[in-house]
């Protein structure tokens, strides 16, 4: 922080590491000390007097420390900084986990908190996003989990055995290598900063002990005191140690140090210095509480705070006994100004909390008064999904609730939405009955048509053929899984035994195969066809060919294969044509109609094409509502993200494919 480094660097003195004899008043007072005559007779040679002013130092700072205490018993925000910077003593990087912006995770798509995660771990200290992590991960889990109930309740309505469903996504792909890519990278953190705490935390210990050792010195107390200013310095350098013995490692430091500061009376001048160096600097730090203390910012405010009490616990030294309580009681005082903003703070926090807790129970009680609702009929359960559907996107939006209360209202939202898909389960099991009695009639309609497809008696054969097909359309849905591999079933059955009688009724007679060598002849010319470049002018000599080729009669039933040879000739001269592609295949289409139109049982042949050209329109109708159900899941996400783009795109062209197909059936409309 600015403000932290300004008051470090305040007066000239950065982080309180300016030795004392670089300060032209520390020397005159050194030498103003040396010139004392009892300086000199006044090292701790009787043991018995290094006894007595050991015992007063340690009984003074014993009274010292019982008024702090007592002063200290209700300050539990002190004790709250404290181990959050026992926390980031251990890891320095831990501190800037209060810099990282929570964001509303809640809200967030699928995509959007796996994007998050990325952009987490590729851009922070892996040890200060734990807990944005542990967010993220919940919200990606519990979204993710519904998604998959949602999955298999489609699953398990479209006939699907439950003990079959699988549903995977790339997104979830990509999120589980992005989290594991993170727990790799904090476990890789964690193995390399053990083997430091402890090394750390020993090399502390023994500046203490060597602390301990300098009031028995026999040795120039400006010798004591230089070896003191060292052990200091080795202090503030040494790395990490363990949060667990961060504070007592600390008070046992402060203490010796203390200790140190009163064994210096015998040499009060240079004791007094630091003494008002270290109230200078505390000064500071109490004046920067105050400013912060009128800050709005109340969470920027109460990170900075930490800062300052880390700064007056590890940068600097104690006080004169005089100034010792009036600052720390000013200093606490800022610091419970600050904490009070904070628990305000909170309280309108826990207002949104509890405002967002109504929205959640309001929409779970509309969950359950729908689950109420009776339903008989496919489309009325279809218009319940779709509403909880919509209500459960209000509970994902709707915003945190109170922790307290958290795990209870996710539990009654998954139990009302439990309920509905018991519910829903039961009515489409109750179709799904139904469905498999329809699947057993039509398969019942394709023995009879396999069994006769092979038949000479043409009269009753065919009469029968017509009637089977006739009752088919009269048998309600089948099981989706199913419709299209019996359907084609029965088709080959029944094509099987109509194309055998069609070619027997169809022989080739002369006729049709001068007609086939005039198309093939015709073939020949068009490959050799020159365009001009002027569209309306090749337009009219290209449809001038379809007409010859229309002219020329029908060809044998085994020489048909040459009308897909006419169309691909077709195509390549429409590919020189600047036309839209939907125009071009309509002009070949009106060519296919005519040829079907022509044929001898045209009706069927007509009827098929309609058949075939309803069930396209109503498979593409199919597409573009999975489509854009699809884009229901990409909530807050930007129109130009590529997936959503992809989505759009496939949109429109399904859309497309969807005009061409009806204006295909109105053409065959046009025939009857």
């Amino acid at each position: 922080m600015s403000e932290i480094d300004n008051l470090q660097k305040a007066d000239g003195i950065e982080e309180n590491k300016q030795p004392i004899n670089n300060d032209d008043a520390t020397e005159n007072k050194s030498s103003e000390l040396n010139e004392e005559p009892a300086l000199e007779a006044t090292k701790i040679n009787d043991d018995e007097a290094s006894s007595q002013i050991v015992d007063a130092v340690k009984e003074d700072d014993s009274k010292d420390k019982e008024e702090e205490k007592g002063s200290d018993e209700k300050a539990d925000v002190i004790d709250e900084i404290e181990e959050s910077n026992a926390e980031d003593a251990e890891d320095e990087g831990n501190k800037e986990r209060h810099t990282i912006e929570v964001k509303e995770y809640d809200k967030m798509s699928l995509e959007s908190l796996a994007i998050e995660l990325e952009k987490l771990i590729k851009n922070e200290k892996v040890q200060a996003i734990k807990s944005h992590v542990n967010d993220i991960n919940n919200e990606f889990k519990t979204k993710f989990q519904a998604l998959l109930d949602e999955k298999k309740t489609e699953f398990l309505n479209d006939g699907g055995n439950e003990i079959d469903f699988y549903y995977s996504s790339p997104i979830q792909k990509r999120f589980k290598e992005t989290y594991k890519e993170y727990r790799n990278k904090l476990n890789d953190h964690y193995k390399s900063l053990e083997k430091n705490l402890k090394q750390n935390l020993a090399d502390k210990l023994e500046i203490i002990e060597e602390l301990k050792g300098l009031l028995n010195l026999e040795e120039n107390i400006n010798t004591t005191y230089k070896h003191f200013k060292e052990l200091q310095e080795r202090w503030r350098n040494t790395g990490p140690i363990p949060r667990d013995k961060y504070n007592n490692a600390w008070n046992s430091y402060h203490h010796h140090v203390e200790m140190f500061y009163d064994f210096l009376h015998l040499n009060r001048d240079l004791r007094d210095l630091d003494f008002k160096h270290n109230l200078d600097k505390k000064l500071k730090i109490i004046e920067r509480a105050e400013e912060l203390a009128q800050d709005d910012n109340v969470m920027r405010s109460f990170r900075e705070l930490q800062e300052l009490h880390k700064m007056w616990k590890e940068e600097l030294g104690p006080v004169g006994r005089e100034h010792r309580e009036e600052i720390w009681e000013r200093f606490k005082a800022a610091t419970k100004i600050i904490n009070d903003k904070r628990q305000d703070y909170y309280k309108e926090i826990d207002k949104i909390y509890e405002k967002n807790l109504e929205n959640k129970l309001e929409i779970i009680a509309k969950i359950e008064a729908v689950n109420t609702q009776e339903s008989g009929s496919h489309s009325s359960w279809q218009k319940k999904i779709k509403e909880v559907e919509a209500l459960r996107n209000d509970f994902f939006n709707a915003g945190k609730v109170p922790i307290k209360v958290n795990e209870a209202t996710w539990a009654k939202f998954k139990d009302a939405v439990r309920t509905f898909n018991k519910k829903k389960n039961a009515f489409y099991k109750g179709l799904k009955k139904e469905q498999f009695d329809n699947l057993q009639k039509k398969l019942e309609l394709i023995k009879i048509a396999e069994d006769n497809k092979d038949s000479e008696d043409v009269e009753v054969t065919t009469a029968l053929m017509k009637k089977i097909q006739s009752d088919w359309k009269k048998i309600g849905h089948v099981p989706r899984k199913d419709s299209d591999k019996i359907w084609k079933q029965f088709k080959a059955a029944c094509n099987h035994y109509f194309d055998k009688l069609h070619s027997k009724r169809n022989a080739a007679s002369q006729e049709q195969i001068d007609a086939y060598n005039k198309k093939q002849e015709l073939l020949n010319t068009l490959k050799n066809l020159s365009l001009t470049g002027d569209k309306n002018k090749d337009l009219s000599t290209i449809k001038t060919q379809i007409d010859t080729w229309k002219s020329i009669g029908r060809v044998p039933n085994d020489k048909r294969y040459i009308e897909g040879k006419f169309n691909k000739s077709l195509d390549n001269l429409f590919s020189n044509l600047k036309m839209e592609k939907n125009e071009i295949e309509m002009i070949k289409y009106e060519n296919k109609l005519d040829n079907l139109s022509s044929n001898d049982d045209n009706n069927k042949n007509l009827d098929n094409e309609r058949v075939f050209i309803r069930k396209k329109i109503d498979e593409v109708k199919g597409q573009i509502n999975q489509l854009e159900n699809n884009l229901q899941f990409f909530t807050n996400v930007d129109d130009d993200n590529p997936l959503v783009k992809e989505v759009h795109n496939n949109i429109k062209a399904h859309k497309q494919a969807l005009k061409l197909w009806k204006t295909k059936l109105s053409k065959i409309k046009e025939l009857y």
